[in-house]
């Protein structure tokens, strides 16, 4: 599903090129479920927007769904992201002028998949029924952030890329929406890449990755 290969990437800084990532390897298989570890500034949300294609690397490749993306333009790469990829950001990014049915049916219209048996189904585990007619500023930091989740994957992507999904939460909170988006990326069939700072967020994914000083490795028991 997701393919990195010897991927390097810098970036220009007053005293000189910073690079972030040096030769990076990475396999993502369907439906796999991927913690992406490592400290402030590592290059973890660079290696996510690497894989979405906000961004493409200086040398190596990568691949999605089978193509390469920095063979794409910006138009078939955009395109590949609205049917491929669920993105959840640590700031919510809902639409203030949209209410929750609408917020929630927003990337499955644009995906062209759009199925009201799962968006029902999606309001129900979201806690959110009864709630379908209000605006975000109505909703809590958690309903909210669980709206955020359910809208990346109300198309069923076949990949869901999430950074810090968790990091605007308190503890209580933020144990509850790891675990509902854990239960309904398994509904929805899809893969899992999570970038994150915490081995709790970490701990129940299939596999954990350490980004340092441009390298993946495993992270120490």
């Amino acid at each position: 599903m997701l393919e990195f290969q010897g991927v390097h990437k810098a970036y220009a800084t007053p005293q000189g090129p910073l690079r972030v990532l040096a030769g990076v390897d990475l396999t993502l298989a369907p439906g796999e479920s991927l913690a992406l570890m490592g400290e402030s500034g590592s290059g973890k949300s660079t290696l996510l927007h690497l894989a979405a294609g906000l961004d493409l690397p200086d040398e190596g490749e990568v691949r999605l769904a089978g193509a390469s993306l920095a063979s794409l333009g910006e138009p078939h790469r955009a395109r590949l992201r609205r049917e491929t990829l669920g993105l959840v950001f640590q700031q919510f990014h809902l639409v203030p002028s949209l209410n929750v049915i609408d917020n929630l049916r927003l990337q499955a219209r644009l995906a062209g998949r759009e199925s009201p048996g799962w968006t029902t189904h999606l309001i129900e585990r979201l806690g959110l029924a009864g709630r379908e007619r209000h605006y975000p500023e109505r909703l809590s930091g958690g309903q909210q952030q669980r709206l955020a989740i359910g809208r990346a994957l109300a198309p069923r992507p076949a990949l869901l890329l999430a950074d810090e999904p968790t990091g605007n939460l308190d503890e209580t909170t933020a144990e509850g929406v790891l675990a509902l988006m854990l239960e309904l990326v398994h509904e929805a069939g899809s893969g899992l890449l999570v970038v994150t700072h915490s081995p709790a967020v970490a701990a129940p994914l299939d596999r954990r990755l350490r980004l340092s000083h441009g390298h993946l490795a495993e992270p120490p028991p």
